[in-house]
């Protein structure tokens, strides 16, 4: 118990002893003392405790030591804190959430050390906190625990865990917010030392500033979050899209075409693509898609050009398996940054219409109604999609154009059929709406034809203006 109740007394000798001086001093109820063998260095000692008065420090009554100094000795290393963090927090987050701390932690743990000598490399360090170290699985007893403690890792990664665990500070350094620098350096980089996006660099950053709050706030580890008081400015980077890469209409039908055309596979997944480009579908959410969700208009000549319209409501990203509590490679979750159960519509042109239309007709659904599956049932997985993705830009692109990043992801098309909305002059909230992005996101990413739209936005307000004239 820390109190402010406190006496320190004279030092008195008693003669005859192998350490004659003693400092004695009182906390709360409680006497505490210790011998020296020299004066000076009873007096040292008392000039400490003193000192610790004169600065409003509470002391422990059964340690007898000052607030700080108790904090000190007893702080865990930086490793063992983030460790138990983890594990604190895994039941209650989401898998992507997993994987997103643990990320973060093995960026920010290896520069929080006390030397550099005996290092690991840096891709087996990396392996070592990401896979084991910061990834939960549950024990014999069925508590989450460390990976590393329920299963036994490889010798290089063992090494590895017993060098960071041998050499990680004290929580306690972190006093000191000079120590963060380095750690903000790192994980506004990505591993081949360039400037990572803005948007990863923050989100990375948000990690490290809730566990050091969790520190000061929950653990009392820490006198207040160092972070706000470290003067560092990450580097500038721009998150919005780069077009020039971004496919436009006729590339974008053309690529549609070449996966059809890829074979029985790239039949199967067209309609899926399509999902990507004309309701700019992320790809967990194509994936996920139930008959269900489609509402479609009656297939007959008077309905040709009528539109459908998809109702949103569940995602299945892919994760890895050591992040999900069924193992799986993907997790069930709603739409990206919306609660659970929320959902979002997009209505759907008369061609995306068809091919939903005949791919039903064709393939059927699986057994809980999804459209697309994989080569063996299940979900579709990205090496699927991204196999025949790859061949589809090798028919259409040049080589030239295969090197460089001109629709290089699948992502690309839903980037493509936004950018089409936009154009296209549909309103920014109804653009966000649709495709399940904030208006701030928007135009964080999609700035430039945003602003490109301003002359014939313009245009409009002269005419109306002249009329009113």
């Amino acid at each position: 118990m820390l109190t402010y109740d406190v006496d320190i007394w004279s030092i008195r000798k008693r003669s005859g002893r192998p350490k004659p001086w003693e400092l004695r001093w009182r906390v709360g109820d409680r006497p505490h003392s210790r011998s020296f063998k020299l004066k000076p260095q009873a007096d040292g000692r008392r000039a400490e405790l003193m000192a610790a008065l004169r600065d409003h420090q509470q002391f422990d009554e059964e340690t007898g030591l000052p607030a700080q100094e108790l904090m000190a000795r007893t702080s865990p290393t930086w490793y063992e804190h983030v460790t138990e963090y983890v594990i604190k927090k895994w039941p209650r987050i989401s898998a992507k959430h997993r994987a997103s701390i643990a990320e973060a932690l093995a960026v920010v743990t290896p520069t929080l050390v006390t030397s550099k000598r005996g290092e690991p490399a840096s891709a087996v360090l990396r392996a070592a906190l990401y896979q084991w170290a910061f990834r939960a699985v549950r024990g014999p007893r069925g508590a989450w625990a460390p990976r590393h403690e329920v299963e036994e890792p490889p010798t290089e990664i063992r090494s590895a865990l017993d060098w960071i665990a041998a050499h990680s500070r004290k929580v306690k350094d972190l006093e000191d917010p000079a120590l963060l620098r380095p750690a903000l350096e790192a994980l506004s980089l990505r591993l081949n030392g360039k400037p990572a996006a803005e948007n990863t660099a923050r989100r990375k950053r948000m990690v490290l500033s809730n566990v050091l709050r969790y520190t000061v706030e929950e653990k009392g580890l820490l006198s207040s979050n160092p972070l706000p008081r470290v003067d560092w400015t990450p580097q500038d980077t721009d998150d919005e899209i780069d077009f020039r890469y971004v496919p436009g209409p006729a590339l974008a039908r053309a690529l549609l075409g070449a996966i059809r055309d890829t074979g029985a596979r790239g039949e199967h997944m067209h309609a899926f693509f399509g999902c990507l480009y004309y309701a700019a579908m992320r790809p967990g959410e194509a994936v996920a898609l139930k008959e269900s969700d489609c509402t479609l208009p009656p297939n007959s000549p008077d309905t040709v050009q009528d539109w459908g319209e998809l109702l949103l409501g569940e995602s299945r990203p892919e994760v890895g398996g050591g992040w999900t509590e069924e193992g799986t490679s993907y997790e069930k979750r709603g739409l990206k940054r919306r609660k659970i159960g929320a959902t979002r519509t997009v209505p759907i042109p008369p061609v995306l219409v068809h091919l939903l239309r005949e791919h039903i007709a064709r393939y059927g659904t699986a057994e809980d109604g999804r459209l697309f599956r994989g080569h063996r049932g299940g979900r579709l997985p990205s090496t699927e999609y991204c196999d025949v993705w790859e061949v589809a830009r090798k028919t259409v692109l040049t080589a030239r154009e295969v090197e460089s990043d001109l629709a290089a992801v699948p992502y690309s098309l839903r980037h493509a059929g936004v950018s089409l909305w936009i154009k296209s002059g549909v309103d920014p909230a109804e653009v966000a709406a649709r495709a399940g992005h904030s208006i701030a996101v928007l135009y964080r990413f999609y700035a430039k034809i945003l602003k490109g739209g301003q002359g014939h936005a313009n245009n409009l307000i002269s005419a109306a203006l002249e009329e009113g004239e």
